[in-house]
């Protein structure tokens, strides 16, 4: 009988939760809708509570598919442009992270780590994106970012590619101690790009660190579907966009990806539906599969449903563990839907043999 209530709790909270979403999703795509705006750069305070299992019904297990949990936490901060991150880098060791929100607002922070468990978010700071001439991005259809990836160098001296949808394109940012510079310069566009919604816009931005196309900027849209029902993306080889695909297995919207150093790609999917909620998976995309023209189908790492501790989940970032291990880093946009919905930072170990 426990058992059976507690399962009845939690379905009920997936329903609440399932409900809330869609609710909040509806509301942020009505083009009025206006989210908080930030001009400066200010430090922030963010409480992290731990998750201690990420299947909710059993916290003990560790093992989920090809990724073996690490840990987890829950991020809150009681300042207002907090919330809304659809991109995120780790640096190399994972000790120091960066965030892009969908209000055009950037987040550094420090991650701190007990053992391998992610512990606390220590030393934030927000400021806002910036426009050619320097001026923060305040209007909606400018400062919508929905994807970030490490070019070059480091999160303190290097360059950031980021992503925008509503007003599509993709800026080079130079990465300082203060924050991202304004753009550089933006990357050519594809003709198709014009095709896309603009809510279903460009939400993951990559560069291949090895492989037949080492170094060449990858990207795909959000839901921008070929005649044959296949996801489109573009890879720039000497500067211009070529168009690849990604096949559709279940209908789902494709929110980020991230690249690995043998020249593959994780990439992380989203799907909701009444019936079954909210949904999110990992696919694996291998090196050899990942050419011009290609339809890529990859493995399937793990899928979660809301029975474990997901939220809208739209970021991924890869980084190496102390022991050389490749680890993989979640991130959930809230929608600004406090208390219904989570920013949801989740760690996972990659398994070797995924990678061989």
């Amino acid at each position: 009988m426990r058992r059976a209530s507690r399962l009845r709790r939690v379905g009920l909270g997936v329903l609440a939760l399932a409900l809330s979403i869609s609710g909040a999703v509806l509301v942020a795509e009505r083009a009025g809708a206006q989210k908080p705006v930030i001009t400066d750069t200010k430090p922030i305070e963010i409480v992290a509570r731990p998750i201690h299992g990420f299947d909710r019904q059993a916290i003990d297990r560790q093992q989920f598919g090809r990724l073996k949990w690490r840990g987890g936490l829950v991020l809150s901060s009681l300042a207002e442009e907090f919330g809304g991150f659809s991109g995120l880098v780790l640096d190399d060791d994972g000790r120091r992270l960066f965030a892009v929100s969908d209000t055009g607002a950037w987040l550094s922070a420090e991650l701190d780590y007990e053992g391998t468990r992610p512990a606390r978010v220590q030393r934030a700071w927000m400021g806002p994106l910036r426009a050619r001439n320097g001026a923060p991005l305040t209007r909606n259809r400018d400062r919508d970012a929905e994807a970030v990836t490490l070019a070059e160098g480091s999160l303190t001296d290097g360059i950031l590619l980021i992503a925008f949808e509503q007003l599509h394109r993709i800026g080079r940012f130079r990465s300082t101690e203060a924050g991202p510079s304004a753009p550089l310069h933006y990357l050519e566009l594809p003709p198709e790009a014009g095709k896309m919604k603009s809510n279903r816009g460009i939400e993951a931005v990559s560069v291949l660190r090895g492989g037949p196309l080492k170094d060449s900027t990858i990207v795909f849209a959000e839901r921008l579907k070929d005649e044959r029902g296949h996801h489109t993306g573009w890879v720039w080889v000497d500067g211009k966009p070529q168009k690849l695909h990604l096949a559709d297995i279940g209908g789902f919207d494709i929110t980020d990806s991230a690249a690995l150093d043998d020249g593959g790609l994780i990439v992380l999917e989203r799907r909701f539906n009444w019936i079954e909620g909210l949904k999110m998976r990992l696919r694996l995309l291998r090196p050899e599969e990942i050419a011009v023209g290609a339809v890529m189908r990859g493995e399937v790492l793990f899928e979660a449903d809301m029975g474990y501790e997901i939220d809208n989940m739209e970021a991924v970032a890869v980084h190496r563990g102390p022991h050389g291990e490749t680890v993989v880093t979640l991130l959930s946009d809230d929608n600004f839907n406090s208390p219904f919905q989570r920013t949801v930072l989740l760690q996972f170990t990659l398994q070797k043999e995924a990678l061989n």
